[in-house]
């Protein structure tokens, strides 16, 4: 279920707002509450990102999440395969769309 789309995705909003809310994340990101609570908890596990309770925070249910270094490094090459992947649908797309633009071309 962590996919490197939702890997990525959620490492990004967590290195620019680790403050950020699972409830906020499933939110940004249009997926369940309980898919972020899976994700979150399978990249805490392998040492990707760690989670720490606010210290002064009165909603005791606030947590910060970081990056770890291993975070970063595999944020990094999560990147760099997502862009991957998603430049070769786009490739692909584009080449669909020539194909159905010459479909309706009126032929002489």
């Amino acid at each position: 279920m962590l996919t490197d789309e939702y890997r990525y995705k959620i490492m990004k909003q967590i290195e620019a707002n680790p403050s950020i809310s699972q409830r906020e994340l499933a939110r940004e990101l249009d997926i369940s509450l309980g898919k972020v609570n899976f994700c979150l908890k399978a990249l805490i596990d392998v040492g990707m990102v760690k989670a720490s309770n606010f210290k002064n925070n009165p909603n005791k249910s606030g947590y910060l999440y970081l990056l770890t270094p291993a975070g970063i490094e595999e944020k990094a090459k999560v990147t760099a395969r997502f862009l991957k992947r998603k430049t070769e649908e786009f490739d692909a797309l584009k080449a669909e769309i020539e194909t159905l633009k010459a479909d309706i071309q009126p032929r002489s």
